[in-house]
């Protein structure tokens, strides 16, 4: 691992090893830029960031798919002084939004995006009334589409460790997301104590899917494999989503001994392979395979290591671990060439401050929790009650953090700093855990966040979107999260008041699992109806009875009622469809798996999420090459009107 104490120390020392990113763009395309030529083409851009106006200080949003394009101005925006500040292009309205909300907080930010992009924003902003931020960035704009020379440098500014960094917003959020400051000095202590306990070397081979906008993916497989001056390789994460087999082939390939994925890739990767046989992957290089980001499945992880066995992937392989972005990224991690560990508790007795019991794994009340290791260097962790004092071994707490690679607060946010940070300099995490036989379990959360494919949700931001639905208002709907008994994923379930008949019910749980799904991109499990909400005494929503009444089975009876009318609802469309149709069809049954939509259903009341909608695309693009942008789906909803929409583009082609 580099000395260096800041990014800029250390990108400049690096510009002598003799490594290189390779970049894996497609089945067989892949671009290698060394660690010299990443330095000169950093500074290149800097000089027209400069050029721009960028100075010290400034912020840059980094608004990009290209991973390669990403990279290029994230140092570039390093080595001037100029704060990078990561958002994810995404493909829906909250997706925009949020680009916008973050623009506004920043004051007057540049941005370095394409074209495209640009415009789509322009677009969005006029719609919601917000050209005044975009006239701003507008003016601001760096586009990709103009860089034709970088053969003059910017003038580098030498950063000091305290110097912030960069900017990492919360990820997933759809009201006002927050922006975690990290400095140089907490991104190189969090890469040295994670360093130190997985014995990075640089003899070692990465490939991440990670978005770069997430922590995994820019500061656990870019950074800290840069500073320890590992062959790195980068895939796509749309290329992932669409093809997420080659994943394992490409770390065939290139011998990887590093990987990483959250709970849901795991998921994603097994339902693509389905139950043909594993050929033609060796993962017997594999060392590490990180697993984070989101709660852990034990039986997942069980089910993925099975099925990758005849590629002779040790089980030894599988890497849980515990962070966020306050924490730079890592917190805990266990002992390398250990076999991962679980325990199962009493599901029941989780609350804070209660002594967590050890149950069997076949216990009806159990819940199997997996062990995320221990406190890495430089980062402490604490177990405490909720008036912030220290509590045992043993007994179920909020877990706080504190160290070299930790947070001073976030950006301009004086209210999530005071909610975040204690008197005495630790930070909440807003997660709950146990310290059982030495080792941190997770079990559960303490803030309202919703764990869905990596990605985080305030319930109150979904909330908000729902009651957009005709005759729904504050306080008659619920947003949670839910792992039913058996499930290797967390789902999205949303509570809705009603106590008439499920006919009526119907149109209300389709319109608020459109609404959300438009917006967000996140799928809805189900839009179930009760009969009450119950609330503390304050009038707090008890959003953990809802949850538990839903694993438990208790709303078993009106879901089957819905499902049976919407089946009812569809009889018709199969007398009368088209060859298009059909087709169109084939391709959502299969993304939408165990759902069959109906021609006249709206994808996104059936559950499309964003992942869904690349699938869904990828299979029409390879029916009909060119012929649906993957924003057209949004436009065209239904199976019934992309088909005639594909219809007219084919007659017009002729």
């Amino acid at each position: 691992m580099t000395r260096a104490v800041t990014l800029t120390e250390l990108i400049e020392t690096n510009r002598t090893a003799n490594r290189s990113i390779t970049y894996l763009e497609g089945e067989n395309e892949t671009r290698a830029v060394s660690f010299a030529e990443l330095h000169e083409r950093a500074l290149g851009i800097l000089y027209h960031l400069q050029k721009l106006g960028a100075r010290r200080g400034d912020k840059l949003i980094l608004f990009l798919g290209n991973n390669e394009q990403f990279i290029d101005a994230f140092w570039g925006a390093v080595l001037g002084g100029i704060i990078p500040v990561p958002v994810a292009l995404g493909i829906s309205d909250e997706h925009r939004h949020k680009l916008l909300r973050i623009a506004r907080k920043l004051g007057k930010p540049f941005i370095y995006t394409d074209r495209r992009s640009l415009d789509r924003i322009g677009a969005f902003a006029a719609q919601v009334g917000a050209e005044d931020v975009f006239e701003g960035l507008r003016s601001r704009a760096f586009l990709v589409d103009t860089l034709d020379d970088i053969s003059r440098a910017g003038q580098v500014h030498r950063a000091q460790p305290g110097d912030v960094a960069f900017i990492q917003f919360s990820s997933g959020s759809t009201s006002e997301p927050k922006g975690v400051v990290l400095t140089h000095a907490n991104i190189l202590a969090n890469s040295r104590g994670s360093s130190e306990v997985a014995r990075f070397t640089p003899d070692d081979v990465s490939l991440s899917w990670m978005p770069l906008t997430h922590d995994m993916g820019l500061i656990g497989f870019h950074i800290f494999m840069f500073a320890n001056r590992i062959h790195a390789h980068l895939m796509p994460t749309e290329l992932f989503i669409r093809r997420p087999l080659l994943w394992l082939t490409f770390a065939t390939r290139v011998r990887a001994t590093i990987l990483c994925s959250p709970n849901f890739g795991y998921k994603h990767y097994l339902k693509v392979l389905g139950d043909r046989p594993i050929e033609g992957l060796d993962l017997s290089s594999v060392r590490l395979i990180f697993n984070g980001a989101e709660p852990i499945s034990v039986d997942l992880v069980d089910e993925f290591l099975r099925r990758l066995e005849p590629a002779k992937l040790a089980r030894n392989a599988m890497y849980p671990v515990y962070g966020l972005a306050e924490a730079s990224l890592a917190v805990s991690f266990p002992p390398v060439g250990r076999e991962y560990r679980s325990t199962s508790f009493r599901r029941h007795e989780l609350g804070v401050g209660n002594v967590a019991r050890v149950v069997a794994r076949d216990d009806r009340d159990a819940v199997e929790l997996m062990s995320v290791g221990r406190p890495i260097p430089y980062c402490d962790v604490r177990i405490a009650g909720d008036d912030d004092a220290p509590l045992p071994d043993g007994q179920v707490g909020n877990i706080y953090i504190r160290g070299e690679n930790v947070t001073q607060g976030y950006f301009e946010n004086p209210e999530a700093n005071a909610a975040s940070l204690t008197a005495d300099g630790w930070v909440r995490t807003g997660d709950l855990g146990v310290i059982h036989e030495g080792e941190l379990y997770i079990t559960g959360r303490a803030k309202e966040i919703i764990f869905v494919n990596g990605q985080n949700y305030y319930p109150h931001d979904l909330e908000n979107i729902a009651q957009r639905a005709q005759g729904l208002e504050l306080g008659k709907v619920v947003a949670a999260g839910a792992k039913p008994r058996g499930a290797q994923t967390e789902q999205l379930v949303v509570f809705v008041l009603h106590r008439g008949e499920m006919k009526d019910f119907l149109p209300t749980a389709n319109e608020v699992a459109r609404l959300i799904n438009e917006s967000t991109g996140v799928e809805v499990a189900e839009v179930v109806p009760v009969k009450r909400i119950p609330k503390t005494t304050s009038g707090k929503i008890q959003r953990h009875l809802l949850e538990q009444s839903y694993v438990d089975g208790e709303f078993d009876a009106e879901l089957a009622e819905l499902r049976a009318l919407r089946e009812a609802q569809r009889g018709a469309d199969a007398t009368s469809r088209s060859v298009i149709e059909d087709q169109l069809k084939t391709i959502c049954d299969a993304a939408l798996e165990g759902k069959s939509v109906g021609i006249h259903d709206n994808l996104f009341e059936v559950g499309a999420s964003s992942l869904k909608l690349i699938e869904i695309h990828e299979n029409i693009d390879r029916k009909y090459p060119g012929m649906v942008d993957l924003t057209e789906l949004f436009d065209f909803p239904t199976i019934a009107e992309l088909a005639q929409h594909l219809e007219g583009k084919l007659a017009a082609r002729g």
